[in-house]
């Protein structure tokens, strides 16, 4: 059962891009199965076997049994949501559906490819999917709700811990934790005015009949969104920096903004449409770039705060928390976080995980020590100077509780969130009217599903 919760896992993350089933042939569309009073069509399991092998997979018609798996298990959480009064919002709706067709639009390059492809407008596909994207999203939030108590103690980790094999115990490589204080050059007003005033020359343009679009595809330093005309898809709030987002839900259809500022750069925006707390809008981007002489204020400033460090004036974590321009660092007193795990928010980092800058930094460093500050340059472009400490380091060993305890913790809840929804899952299968067609009756994954006799 553990199996199938990995794959129903995925199953209900994974971009489901499903069309009306009766825009297929008659021979796809014969029932696959029955749950309760919902039905499966063979023509949902052909269309998402379709999306697999469009994600560039290798022909493999086992998939469909993991995708009937999928559907069954979704409509039986769709079932129980109604029960207990778990929906979801039109703005969440809106949201998935946009969010799914800028991905999709990105892969296809562009809104008429990606159109012609679909073999519908945009807007015909939104109607199709929005069904199965809801179903989707209240199964999400219903799977969510069977596990929102569960909770590991430290016993639970322990008894999880003696219960590996321990000719089974991971062996894990050499893992750092380091910390950061970076400082980013500021433009000063005169600097800035060079950018502000190549976004307002374009506003004008456009106040003077020019294309929005046109002029986003030329000059946007956007690269997600100059390609579509700046159009950003629809957005809430907490999807907008601030200052973007306050110019954005005052805005009326087709008004034009004046230039506005954030910490990208420089903006100009047009709203295309406003539909409840979402907001659709394109923007033209101006990025600001560090002057010599911007940089040489952050070169004083963060000199400043090294040796102020390093005379023991103020404490690492004190000094990021009260300096370092890294919003994603600075309030965890400076402390890196492991991408692979940001979720437990794990300060242990693999060495070959590290960012090669980094690693040529800190792999000759003392535990305790700090690096002198450096220039350095972001994957998005941006430069500025910044100074590590190394923290802890620990060498390669097999897992133990001492050293690995929030790792430990970490998959001793998962997997005591997996028994949670398996033993949910065998309960309500046993009470649930399940009849699955004969041509799916061999899938292993399958094995006891059924309730009904064929």
């Amino acid at each position: 059962m553990r199996k199938t919760l990995g794959i129903l896992t995925i199953l209900l993350l994974v971009s489901i891009v499903q069309l009306n089933a009766q825009n297929n042939k008659k021979s796809l569309d014969k029932v696959a199965a029955v749950v309760g009073s919902s039905i499966i069509l063979q023509s949902e399991i052909e269309l998402q076997y379709s999306q697999y092998l469009a994600q560039g997979n290798p022909p493999n018609p086992d998939v469909k049994c993991s995708i009937l798996q999928g559907l069954l298990s979704q409509k039986i959480l769709g079932q129980q949501a109604i029960i207990d009064s778990v929906t979801v919002t039109e703005d969440q709706i809106d949201g998935e559906i946009e969010r799914r067709l800028r991905a999709m639009t990105g892969r296809a390059g562009g809104q008429e490819r990606l159109e012609e492809f679909l073999g519908r407008s945009l807007i015909q596909y939104k109607d199709e999917i929005r069904p199965d994207i809801k179903e989707m999203l209240v199964a999400q939030k219903m799977q969510a709700k069977i596990t929102e108590n569960v909770a590991v103690t430290p016993l639970d980790v322990k008894r999880y811990f003696d219960a590996i094999p321990k000719d089974s115990l991971p062996f894990f490589n050499t893992e750092v934790e380091i910390g950061e204080i970076v400082v980013f050059p500021k433009l000063n007003k005169e600097e800035k005015e060079v950018f502000h005033d190549k976004a307002e020359a374009l506003r004008l343009r456009i106040k003077g009949g020019e294309d929005f679009a046109t002029l986003a595809k030329l000059y946007s330093q956007d690269p997600g969104s100059a390609r579509e005309g700046g159009d950003l898809g629809f957005m809430d709030r907490t999807s907008l920096v601030k200052e973007f987002a306050a110019t954005a839900f005052k805005l009326k259809s087709g008004e034009l903004s004046q230039v506005i500022e954030t910490e990208f750069g420089f903006h100009v925006m047009q709203v295309i449409e406003r539909r409840g707390e979402q907001v659709n809008v394109r923007h033209i981007l101006i990025k600001t770039e560090p002057t010599p002489a911007s940089l040489e204020r952050a070169k004083a400033h963060i000199d400043s705060i090294y040796q102020s460090v390093l005379d023991k004036k103020i404490d690492f974590g004190a000094a990021a928390s009260l300096y370092s321009d890294n919003n994603e660092t600075k309030y965890n007193g400076g402390m890196m976080l492991n991408a692979e795990n940001v979720q437990s928010r794990s300060t242990f980092i693999p060495t070959d995980k590290l960012d090669p800058q980094v690693f040529l930094t800190v792999d000759t460093m003392k535990v305790g020590s700090i690096s002198k500050p450096a220039i350095f340059t972001q994957a998005d472009g941006k430069t500025g100077y910044r100074f590590l400490s190394l923290k802890s380091k620990t060498g390669p060993h097999q897992a133990n509780l001492e050293q690995d305890y929030p790792k430990i913790k970490d998959v001793a809840f998962e997997d005591k969130n997996n028994r949670t929804i398996s033993e949910w899952f065998e309960k309500r299968r046993k009470i649930t009217f399940i009849k699955i067609d004969a041509e799916f009756q061999i899938c292993p994954e399958l094995s006891g599903w059924t309730t009904a006799k064929n």
